[in-house]
């Protein structure tokens, strides 16, 4: 923390180019708002589990030029440390300033004597994310806050090298960390870089992204025959649609009915408020145009596509958003059935359903749990397919080590329109998982705090004196993942229940809130005593997470 941000803010104004920013940080100093300037100038944004995020504004806990500029100029010290000639290249999506974020990011590079390559317009996350691997640089930068609402932006982090198109981690998450603080020290990190040096990429690089990621359909056995299935698409807002258009003629599958109001781009989101489609209403758009077409399937994308949410029939006339576990599920159940040579691993995030394991184990592959967050999933030894319950699948870890919406939507419509020639669906591809692993039902219980460090003192508090039943379910053993072993140490608690329940509580990597994660299992003999049992289950753990989390 900076104990005085108003002396903070006098400093800032020296070196910010923004006369939006500037203009604010004025009328902060002038209006003399201790509360309002230590929100914006009293610390500063650290690299969390996607990077940075955080709202647009002025100061070093807000997401603007000085903070991407400072943020760059460290992460071009770590690469000049670690090589000889090193190479980066830079994204961005349609988001407010994503593209002067990424012109200052990729001008600073190469200020500081770095090849950086500029994609040529706003594209999706993981076009970034395979222009790693293709261009074999040592960096990659993404300007985006993905699923974010509106005033936020971010800057994600990737690196070249063994682990190509992955996430940092420790110890080089650390190292970033320790030169864009040293810059900071030393006054500097704010400069234009050198503009002119700056190379754009071609479009080769975005057409070797459509043709690798229309050959996705091989990881569920190849592309389906010519298709008449119908179903509705939306990007959300974001920058989707371009790519997928391309993706889906190169693989030869069905064009979708596309949601007009939310098909371009728009930083603003007016038909989708909170963009993220698994948030209630955000799919309502595409049900009403899936009713009036007759669609079979509904396929969204987030903001920058890095996330997909699928909606099939509820057999009510109404549709049924399946959850990020359940898709899992589904694709990890296809695409091991499916897979032509043995051996390889099935990885997922520690608080994604552990009905994965299941899946791995009567198809003859190894199951990983990680941490959290792609950048762990991604580097899952033989990865044949990983998944996170947050809509985050990776289908392709040849192409894009990263979770990818656009090659998840292209193996989840080839598999439809497959089920679909043979008079199926993808819900009746769901019943003959659950028949055969059991029903996995999954849920969130989340805490919104005012103190970011609240949840840590949350967590704290169970760890001294760790409930023996939650929900009237008996607690069989507690894991504290702070003290690490098969996973690295991260702060949070993870309660094995009877029946093989359990309960996950860790504080949110990008957000000031304490998220619960809520696992249950059934194996009762029809599908009606399956959904019962795991509904009464959640109701239960809800109930106990509730009352443990208020005492």
């Amino acid at each position: 923390m900076t104990d005085d941000p108003a002396a903070a803010a006098r400093a800032w104004l020296a070196i910010d180019p923004d006369p939006a920013t500037r203009a604010e940080t004025e009328r902060l100093l002038e209006g003399g708002d201790e509360a309002a300037l230590a929100a914006a100038f009293g610390g500063r944004l650290r690299f969390g589990t996607a990077g940075l995020r955080g709202p647009l504004g002025a100061g070093p806990l807000r997401m603007n030029r000085v903070v991407v500029r400072q943020t760059t100029a460290g992460l071009a010290r770590f690469l000049r440390d670690r090589e000889a000639h090193p190479s980066a290249v830079v994204g961005y999506d349609g988001r407010h300033g994503s593209r002067v974020f990424a012109e200052d990011a990729a001008a600073v590079l190469a200020g500081a004597g770095i090849r950086a390559v500029l994609l040529p317009r706003a594209l999706p996350t993981p076009v970034l994310a395979f222009a790693v691997r293709d261009l074999g640089v040592s960096a990659g930068v993404m300007i985006t806050a993905s699923h974010n609402p509106a005033p936020d932006n971010g800057y994600k982090l990737y690196l070249g090298g063994a682990d190509a198109g992955s996430q940092l981690v420790s110890p080089a998450d650390a190292e970033v960390l320790a030169a864009i603080d040293a810059v900071v020290a030393e006054g500097g990190g704010a400069d234009a870089g050198d503009p002119a040096a700056v190379v754009t990429a071609g479009e080769d690089v975005l057409d070797r992204y459509v043709a690798a990621t229309a050959a996705a359909t091989a990881v569920v056995g190849g592309a389906p025959a010519a298709s008449a299935l119908p179903w509705v698409y939306t990007a959300m807002h974001g920058v989707g649609l371009e790519t997928v258009r391309r993706v889906l003629d190169a693989a030869g599958l069905p064009v979708p009915a596309v949601v007009a109001e939310q098909a371009d781009p728009d930083p603003d989101f007016p038909m989708a408020p909170f963009p993220n489609p698994e948030e209630p209403g955000t799919l309502d758009l595409a049900f009403a145009l899936a009713g009036r077409t007759g669609a079979e399937l509904v396929l969204a994308n987030d903001p920058d596509a890095d996330r997909l949410a699928v909606a099939v029939p509820d057999g009510g006339g109404g549709w049924r958003r399946l959850t990020g576990n359940e898709t899992g599920l589904l694709l990890a159940w296809r695409i091991a059935s499916r897979a032509t040579t043995a051996g390889g691993t099935l990885a997922c995030s520690i608080v994604s359903t552990p009905g994965l394991a299941r899946i791995a184990d009567r198809f003859g592959f190894l199951a990983v749990e990680t941490l959290t967050g792609f950048k762990w999933i991604s580097r899952a030894p033989g990865l044949l397919f990983g998944f996170e319950e947050a809509l985050g699948y990776l289908v392709d870890p040849d192409v894009v080590r990263d979770k990818d919406g656009i090659s998840a939507l292209v193996v989840v419509l080839a598999t439809a329109a497959d089920l679909r020639a043979e008079g199926r669906s993808l819900t009746d591809l769901l019943a003959e998982v659950e028949a055969a692993i059991g029903r996995f039902d999954s849920d969130q219980v989340a805490v919104r705090v005012d103190d970011v460090a609240e949840t840590g003192r949350i967590v704290e508090r169970l760890r001294r004196a760790a409930p023996t039943a939650i929900g009237g379910v008996p607690v069989d053993a507690v894991d504290d993942l702070a003290v690490g072993g098969a996973l690295p140490p991260t702060d949070g608690l993870r309660f094995r229940l009877a029946g093989g329940s359990r309960v996950i509580v860790r504080p949110s990597g990008t957000e000031a809130k304490l998220k619960v994660y809520l696992d249950v299992v059934s194996t009762a003999a029809t599908p009606e005593t399956r959904a019962a049992e795991t509904a009464a289950s959640l109701d239960a753990l809800r109930t106990g997470v509730r009352d443990l989390l208020a005492a």
